[in-house]
């Protein structure tokens, strides 16, 4: 029993917001939309079918699919917000997008911008903390202790003795920590101005020296010298420091006092001969001016601070520029080694520990604040992605270099909030104890590690997205050809790495006590790849040795640069000629501009379907009124916009809308509002249209194609086709106009090609019948031949052949009737129907099939003949 239409103020009501015309713009999604209703007999002609392509039997299967979709997504406010956030962290790992085109080019895309935010949050945070500025600050205070010459003419940069170290330290030094004079030579007298170095950077505490020494007779003399040498001072070791103090010698000094490095708070150092601990014998510059600091040491040097089982004296202080907010902590280290001499170096560490301080910097702690929330994010998105793939997920590449940002970004943020805090106590004990040392070493020590590990994180993350542009086999090309030239590299770097270090070996015995580039194993190792790139220096090996230098270097650049590296480089030559040719047939994932293109096509057909159902209600409105008195009965309207294909929802909605003294019948008022509102309509769509114009061409109606290229259409209608079910919100309750259409299209090209393929096979029948029949009279003539020789043996061969001719002639008078016969007959052939009516597709004829059989039967007269 059919069911009952609802009066027109319930439908009014009830469909006034999703077909308002009066607005003048079109509603994007739903206005007009044709779908398939539960009334079978209404006669709708759009055919429904579920998410599974078979279409429902009846009422009852539909109001099962519809409650199976209610079931399979979770309806409500809630259910919004948990796929909200889902889709949040989705990902090609986390989503099947194998199967599904546009879900796969979608989420990539997403994927893509989200992690190009990241990066320029990244990118931002990191030339946040440097500058040029760095450079210039470090600069002017090397020039100023390095390269400022001392009496004896030299620098610290020359020092090779200990009498160049303290013509250094009594000098250079003092002279650059204390500027009690103006430019024009008059004394500072403000004490606010006395402690900055170059008048702009503040010297903050007082600067310290520390010594480390190694106790006397630390190492073995020979017996035959032991008359002799009485004293033996080894190399470093911290196993073999001295901590002997002697405070009664030396009152009122610190010098000769060893502390531990608990004592002083202090920490390792690396130089250039070994690794020195953190304590020694520490002396503090009091006074805070340049007289008591010369006084002190004046002292030093001459009660012989430094003696023969001195290793190492170090010179620590750290300088502040408020106009740049930045720190430099400075030290200098002397190394005194075993074989005499002195060996300099120097740190220049240019940090910025005070983090906030203009509006620029808070900037920067507002995108440090989103870059923290990016890391959030992204550990809930790896988490999610291990959760699913478990210990596969560890074999792809990208995912560890995934995890190295994330971990590399957690320790930065954790040393960011502590370098924050220690800078803070730091300088409160500094500003209530100004006469102290202000060590800031271990901070800026740490400070450079956090800068160094954000430098790579940042490369890390240049580096991953290859991971994201993937799709395009262009950008493949690096990935691909070092894995797939993996193995061959592996074992080439084998042999390469044996020949290598056998060079590396002799060059460190031939040329390591003359050479400093061989000095040690491991600057021989760099020396030789140096050599690889042409920066060398030939004399110096040839001065070494005048025999086997130049043996050694041409025996080097043989193997290694003309043999190993010409193999090196074919490899990847040969490798990358493979994948080049490979990429030539293989396609992109997927087409950025074919997305876009799609995209565009979509809103031209939605635009050209809004046209058309504006034109259909226009010309229902003309014609509709067949009994021509001016008002428009319910069951004129109906009938009108059935025949165009429209479910009875959709036309008592539209009907209700302007019905609206409820009498079933449109009057001319209430049509000349309906047909007002169907101009503005149609206006706001050209519009639309004149907007289109200024991308692109004019597009045509949904009904004609477009100006797009039908084809193009209709493939990009096949692979989106196959994801319209799986949207989100969409119920299988029926199908959209748009969907209709493109169903319609897909079942016309199935008719074409099954009608083409049943007449295929009908002729492929025809011919092989033909040949069979073909081969049965072949048959039998070799019989009647057979025969005819056997049943003549009496005769003369004269008699045979006659006989054999006869015959041979009356069965190609037969053929040649038969042919006869066959090509009048061609005309007439009979049609074949396709026979397939229960798919829908229509009988065609089938092409006559009288050329191909003739042909068969020409070719079984030659063989014949």
């Amino acid at each position: 029993m059919p069911k009952e239409r609802p009066v027109s103020a319930q439908s009014r009501t009830a469909w006034q917001d999703d077909l308002d015309f009066g607005s003048g713009h079109a509603r994007p999604d739903n206005q007009f939309e044709f779908r398939a209703r539960e009334d079978a007999d209404l006669g709708s002609p759009v055919a429904m079918e579920n998410e599974y392509g078979q279409k429902p039997n009846s009422r009852s299967d539909r109001g099962k699919e519809q409650t199976q979709v209610a079931k399979s997504k979770p309806s409500g406010f809630c259910g919004k917000i948990g796929r909200g956030i889902r889709s949040l962290w989705a990902t090609r790992q986390t989503e099947e997008t194998k199967g599904n085109r546009e879900l796969h080019v979608k989420t990539t895309l997403r994927e893509l911008i989200i992690y190009i935010v990241f990066l320029v949050i990244l990118c931002v945070v990191t030339f946040g903390m440097t500058s040029t500025k760095m450079y210039y600050y470090t600069k002017v205070m090397s020039d100023l202790f390095l390269s400022t010459t001392h009496s004896g003419g030299g620098t610290f940069q020359t020092l090779t003795n200990v009498d160049d170290f303290w013509k250094f330290s009594r000098e250079t030094l003092l002279n650059g920590l204390y500027w009690e004079k103006w430019y024009n030579g008059e004394d500072i007298t403000n004490p606010d101005d006395l402690g900055y170095i170059y008048y702009e950077n503040k010297l903050l505490g007082i600067p310290r020296l520390r010594q480390l020494k190694v106790s006397r007779n630390s190492c073995m003399v020979h017996d035959d010298f032991k008359s002799v040498i009485r004293h033996c001072y080894d190399s470093y070791s911290e196993n073999l420091e001295d901590k002997t103090s002697d405070t009664l010698n030396h009152p009122g000094y610190t010098a000769w006092t060893y502390m531990t490095e608990e004592q002083l708070d202090g920490s390792g150092h690396w130089g250039q001969l070994t690794t020195y601990s953190g304590a020694g014998y520490v002396q503090e510059m009091t006074g805070n001016n340049l007289t008591s600091a010369k006084a002190l040491m004046d002292n030093l040097f001459s009660e012989r601070w430094i003696d023969r089982g001195t290793r190492a004296v170090f010179i620590d202080f750290t300088v502040y520029n408020a106009n740049i907010n930045l720190f430099c902590v400075i030290r200098f280290l002397v190394e005194f080694p075993a074989t005499g001499g002195a060996i300099p170096s120097w740190t220049f560490r240019t940090v910025k520990l005070i983090r906030y301080v203009t509006v620029q910097d808070y900037f920067i702690m507002a995108c440090e604040c989103i870059f923290v929330l990016f890391i959030v994010y992204y550990i809930v998105e790896e988490s999610l992605e291990i959760k699913k793939h478990k210990l596969s997920y560890f074999k792809n590449v990208w995912n560890i270099l995934d995890i190295l940002v994330i971990l590399i970004a957690i320790l930065c943020v954790a040393f960011d909030v502590y370098r924050t805090v220690e800078v803070d106590s730091k300088l409160s004990v500094l500003l209530d104890n100004p006469d102290k040392y202000a060590d800031f070493e271990f901070l800026s020590y740490w400070q450079t590690r956090f800068d160094n590990a954000i430098a790579i994180a940042v490369f890390l993350a240049w580096i991953k997205i290859f991971k994201y542009i993937s799709f395009n086999k262009t950008m493949t090309q690096l990935s691909s050809t070092l894995g797939r030239c993996a193995k061959d590299l592996a074992g080439f770097a084998v042999m390469f790495f044996i020949i290598f270090l056998a060079f590396t070996q002799l060059g460190y015995l031939l040329f390591g006590t003359q050479v400093k580039d061989f000095s040690n194993f491991q600057n021989s190792f760099f020396t030789l790849f140096r050599i690889i790139l042409g920066d060398f220096d030939f004399h110096q090996l040839e001065a070494a040795n005048r025999v086997l230098g130049p043996i050694f270097f041409m025996l080097f650049v043989f193997f290694v640069f003309f043999v190993l590296i010409n193999m090196f480089l074919a490899i990847i030559n040969d490798t990358y000629s493979e994948v080049k040719g490979d990429m030539a047939n293989q396609k992109n994932e997927f087409e950025m501009g074919d997305y876009f293109k799609r995209g565009y096509m979509k809103m031209v057909e939605k635009i050209n379907f809004k046209r058309d159902k504006i034109v259909d209600i226009q010309e229902a409105l003309k014609s509709a009124d067949i009994n021509q008195d001016q008002k428009l009965e319910f069951d004129e309207w109906r009938t009108d916009l059935k025949t165009r294909g429209y479910a009875d929802s959709e036309i008592e909605a539209l009907f209700a809308k302007y019905d609206v003294d409820g009498d079933r019948v449109l009057d001319s008022e209430e049509q000349k509002r309906l047909a007002n509102d169907l101009q503005e309509q149609t206006t706001a769509i050209n519009k639309e249209y004149d907007d289109l114009e200024k991308s692109g061409n004019r597009p045509g109606t949904a009904r004609s194609g477009g100006s797009f290229n039908d084809d193009s259409i209709e493939d990009s209608e096949d692979d989106e086709s196959g994801t319209k079910s799986s949207r989100s919100g969409r119920a299988s309750s029926g199908v959209s106009y748009e969907e209709f259409t493109v169903l319609s299209r897909r079942v016309d090209r199935m008719e074409h090609s099954i009608g083409s393929i049943v007449s295929k096979i009908d002729a492929v029948l025809v011919k092989l019948e033909a040949m069979e029949k073909a081969k049965l009279k072949r048959r039998e003539t070799m019989g009647k031949i057979l025969d005819s020789i056997t049943e003549s043996d009496g005769n003369s061969d004269e008699m045979k052949r006659e006989q054999m001719e006869k015959l041979v002639r009356e069965e190609l008078e037969r053929w040649d009737s038969d042919t006869s016969f066959s090509q009048s007959g061609r005309g007439a052939s009979p049609t074949v129907s396709s026979g397939n009516s229960s798919r829908g597709v229509k009988g065609r004829s089938r092409p006559s099939s009288g050329n191909n059989v003739d042909f068969i039967y020409d070719r079984g007269y030659q063989s014949n003949v």
